[in-house]
């Protein structure tokens, strides 16, 4: 139907691509959490930061609510717009802006997806280091937006440790540029690190300044199979110990089951109930202290087999294994968890929430895995065919707030780098103290006055 507030819009911006189409409507208006029905009121599509900054303002006039929207590859329902928002993509400001190459920085657009501004990097003899899964088709404002961690964290660090520089247009519809790409700046608050983990709540990141680093060394890729749980951690530090580690990732018997189902090839003759996936710089020492680690494992009983890739073809296949579990799962639209814990506090919390949720999902299948190098865990629900959906998602955030609470008592955080969105809204208390919540709605306030970006995510307005 037609709507007065949509032709002042069009009328305001006539060079403004606009969407209202019922298909374009649900696709835009959803992320891969799939637990909401999308109702956006329109998709607008601007190509510069003034159409943004345009739309923005406009929807402090209209009273009309913003959801910033990037690849919407999320998993908590940051970019899922239910309630007639204007869903504002970013997907036609995806180029690279400029190169420096005595600061090693590149600046984009933020609809710019994750694998092309690798691909840019590696043009300039570089690497941008910051890698996941969904490389192809998340961008790099969404990825600011969670600040997204991926597979790579033990070496290399989170997506903030890389942003030099953010064009913001804040909810007041103001243009700010944070950072300016200095290494050294003490001129009072750095208002860039703001935007990182703000789930477009503050305003929209239009375009960021990365930092860029030395390609990374020649490695090599270890599949180990583990016969426990506990042996995770004492696994990490014998590796850890001799080697430098670029990931050590791990994942169980049941994601294989999955990742296999879905096309992938076996590693081993035999099932094991554990595996670690790690990448370790290469050299002739570094190959020979893998073995040795290996080596040292197997004789205390913590590991019960193991391969190293012999090409890189083989270093993709044992890669697949463990970057396919999120995809394999996605038919069955599981509950998700992403929390971390730090890394001295993981032996104790992994015993702990093992515990709570065999007593507690005595009836779900559950699909471990994670970054074990830097403290973050995936545990995925998957409901079997028979419940109901709205009694699978309440039994899952019952016990949900048993390991908000677990997490709570080990100094740990609900999300790790999925952000908080809707679906971890209830479990904020358990991360963040009510005296840091109450400054962050006072920053919000502050960068939003109206209330209208992405408001119902992070926290209640």
């Amino acid at each position: 139907m037609p709507d007065a507030r949509l032709d002042a819009l069009r009328a305001a911006l006539p060079g403004l691509r606009l969407l209202t189409d019922p298909a374009d409507l649900e696709h835009y208006g959803r992320d891969w959490t799939r637990r909401w029905t999308p109702a956006p009121l329109a998709i607008a599509l601007p190509g510069s930061v003034e159409e943004v900054q345009a739309v923005v303002r406009w929807a402090n006039t209209a009273k009309v609510a913003v959801v910033p929207s990037g690849g919407r590859t999320g998993l908590s329902g940051g970019a899922v717009a239910a309630n007639g928002e204007l869903v504002v993509s970013l997907e036609r400001m995806n180029r690279v802006l400029d190169f420096d190459p005595v600061d090693r920085t590149l600046t984009v657009q933020a609809g710019l997806p994750l694998q092309l501004a690798q691909e840019a990097a590696r043009a300039q003899g570089l690497q941008y280091p910051v890698d996941f899964a969904a490389r192809g088709s998340a961008t790099i404002g969404g990825s600011i937006a969670t600040n997204a961690g991926g597979i790579r964290v033990v070496r290399y660090g989170n997506t903030r440790d890389w942003i030099a520089g953010v064009t913001l247009v804040t909810g007041s519809g103001e243009v700010m540029r944070l950072g300016r790409g200095l290494v050294k700046d003490s001129s009072g608050y750095d208002l860039r690190h703001l935007a990182v983990a703000s789930e477009g709540t503050l305003g929209i990141v239009v375009e960021a300044t990365l930092r860029l680093t030395d390609p990374p060394p020649p490695t090599r890729v270890m599949l180990l199979a583990l016969p426990s749980f506990e042996a995770l951690m004492q696994v990490f530090a014998a590796f850890r110990s001799r080697l430098r580690l670029q990931a050590f990732e791990f994942f169980t018997d049941v994601a294989l089951r999955h990742v296999l189902a879905h096309g992938a090839q076996a590693p081993f003759d035999d099932v094991h109930p554990f595996h670690v996936v790690t990448e370790f710089a290469a050299d002739e020492a570094s190959e020979a202290e893998a073995l040795a680690a290996f080596e040292q494992c197997v004789e205390q009983g913590l590991a019960s087999d193991g391969v190293i890739a012999a090409s890189e073809a083989q270093a993709a296949q044992l890669w697949r294994l463990r970057e396919g579990i999120t995809e394999s799962l996605a038919k069955h639209v599981p509950y998700k968890n992403d929390v971390s814990v730090r890394i001295a506090a993981m032996p104790a919390f992994l015993a702990e929430t093992q515990a709570l949720l065999a007593r507690e999902y005595p009836q779900f299948e559950v699909v471990w895995f994670g970054h074990i190098g830097d403290g973050n865990l995936h545990i995925n629900i998957l409901k079997p065919e028979a419940a109901a959906q709205a009694d699978f998602v309440a039994d899952c955030e019952r016990v949900t707030k048993l390991l908000a609470e677990v997490l709570q008592r080990h100094g740990g955080s609900i999300s790790a780098e999925h952000g908080i969105g809707l679906v971890k809204k209830p479990y904020l208390w358990s991360t963040r103290s009510p005296a840091e919540i109450a400054a962050m709605r006072g920053i919000k306030a502050a960068l939003d006055p109206n209330g209208i970006m992405n408001p119902g995510k992070l926290f209640d307005p």
